[in-house]
């Protein structure tokens, strides 16, 4: 028998499961999915925008896969951190472990001011209206009247949405109570996302820049003379020819264009403004009276390689919320070899590398072995290479002698692994809360909740 831990139950774990399931190669395995959190599913739980019900529905496939008998889910079980499982101790406890530990941290922006009250990463703001149990309860400047969300990728346009959006668009979702309740007193009327670069360089998809023009009450706002400082817009738009952009990014293109030929419109009572802006690189958050209070920008423009220069003009954009999202990075994990550069554990074809050798029976997959990249589906391909290669070492790594019995060693260590039976009393007392709020199921955001929840589903 073949025992394998992955660490990490987001898609990239699942997915690498359920590829050492299909694969013929060792008919026995037995793969034990540990996590830190007491509940499976990774960003897909905790990442995924909650009006993004299609993309959360992915759920119920990880969830298929994770009620296969040959697999066991070990939530609430550390890995790597402070009192938990250090990766030479799995070493001893399973033939292979494929560590799928994501990128958890966000980038900085590195400017003066980042530290004053006001100013978050949008990974903070999607971990609290996605009821994560490490998020901040509050302290979200929602009585702002103005936010500048830094970025022009999906993130930003997700935490922007949120941001439009009314509490009784959401009451729907499984938005957290107190989350919904902060939502719903919001006094944000002006949301402005600001790229450094063009559009035609921004990383977001067109059904996710569509979304922000169905938004009810919210008007979005593009300025024409932005679009054409890009060479690509100028292009679509019938200016000086040039090369054909990619067809992703021609259909942003048209939508704002679209947007920023659109006539002026009469402010409608309650209206959210969304301003798109770009070739605006943030300088500075300014402060006032100890808190965020604006953000000073310097223009840029095409610099002819593919990046951008500074013209020696700023602009200064109110804002008393200011939400970074311009990329996640890897962390170290104690015990596995890190490339601070990259932001991932070094590897080949998902083998981990250790002072330029391969390490037997350690393997990464996700995120954290190729960064933070792709869509969701990507984690699937990237887990059949790491998988593919433990299964070349497999006839190898089957003789190491380990422990019989891993759950029963993690217990006489202390651990007390939330079991699948365990995340089951979660959903179920998640629906009960949702029923007793007149919702549908709704979230709990704190560890002595969902660990309650979890009752004797602990091991």
């Amino acid at each position: 028998m073949l025992r394998v831990a992955v660490v990490g139950s987001g898609p990239s774990g699942v997915y690498t499961a359920q590829a050492l399931l299909q694969q013929s190669r060792v008919p026995d395995v037995r793969v034990h999915v540990l996590d830190r959190l007491p509940t499976p599913y990774g960003l897909v739980r905790y990442g995924v925008a909650p009006d993004h019900e299609k993309i959360k529905s992915l759920q119920s496939q990880l969830r298929a896969v994770l009620e296969d008998d040959r697999i066991t889910f070990l939530g609430h079980t550390e890995v790597g951190g402070e009192g938990g499982l250090s990766p030479a101790r799995l070493k001893e406890l399973y033939h292979a472990v494929v560590y799928c530990v994501g990128a958890a941290s966000d980038r900085p922006l590195a400017v003066p001011g980042e530290g004053l009250p006001g100013s978050f990463s949008a990974t903070e703001f999607v971990s609290w209206y996605s009821a994560h149990p490490d998020a901040a309860r509050d302290g979200f400047a929602l009585l702002a009247r103005s936010a500048v969300v830094i970025g022009v990728g999906n993130v930003a346009l997700d935490v922007a949405r949120i941001l439009a959006r009314g509490a009784a668009e959401l009451r729907g979702t499984d938005v957290p109570r107190a989350a919904l309740e902060s939502l719903g007193t919001s006094r944000v009327r002006d949301v402005h996302i600001v790229g450094r670069r063009g559009p035609s360089q921004a990383r977001f998809t067109t059904k996710e820049l569509r979304e922000l023009g169905a938004l009810p009450r919210a008007r979005i706002v593009v300025d024409g003379a932005e679009l054409m400082l890009d060479p690509a817009y100028a292009a679509v738009a019938g200016g000086p020819e040039g090369p054909p952009p990619p067809a992703v990014v021609r259909r942003n293109l048209d939508v704002l264009r679209g947007w920023a030929a659109a006539p002026p419109t009469a402010a409608v009572d309650g209206e959210r403004r969304i301003r798109l802006r770009f070739f605006l690189r943030p300088v500075e958050l300014l402060g006032r009276d100890g808190r965020v209070a604006g953000v000073r920008f310097a223009r840029t423009a095409p610099d002819g390689a593919g990046g951008v220069r500074d013209t020696g003009v700023y602009e200064d954009v109110e804002a008393q919320l200011v939400l970074r999202a311009v990329g996640y990075r890897g962390t170290p994990l104690p015990g596995l070899p890190f490339d601070p550069v990259r932001g991932i554990v070094p590897h080949l074809a998902g083998r981990v590398v250790r002072d330029g050798t391969a390490s037997p029976g350690e393997y990464v997959a996700g995120w954290i072995k190729r960064g933070p990249t792709g869509v969701i589906g990507s984690n699937r391909s990237c887990a059949k290479e790491t998988v593919a290669s433990l299964l070349e070492d497999a006839p190898l790594l089957v003789h190491r002698e380990v422990s019989a019995d891993p759950l029963g060693a993690l217990r006489d260590e202390g651990l007390r692994p939330v079991e699948w039976e365990g995340w089951l009393s979660i959903e179920r007392a998640e629906s009960a809360l949702g029923r007793s709020l007149g919702r549908r199921r709704v979230k709990i955001p704190d560890w002595p909740g969902l660990l309650g929840a979890a009752g004797d589903g602990r091991g």
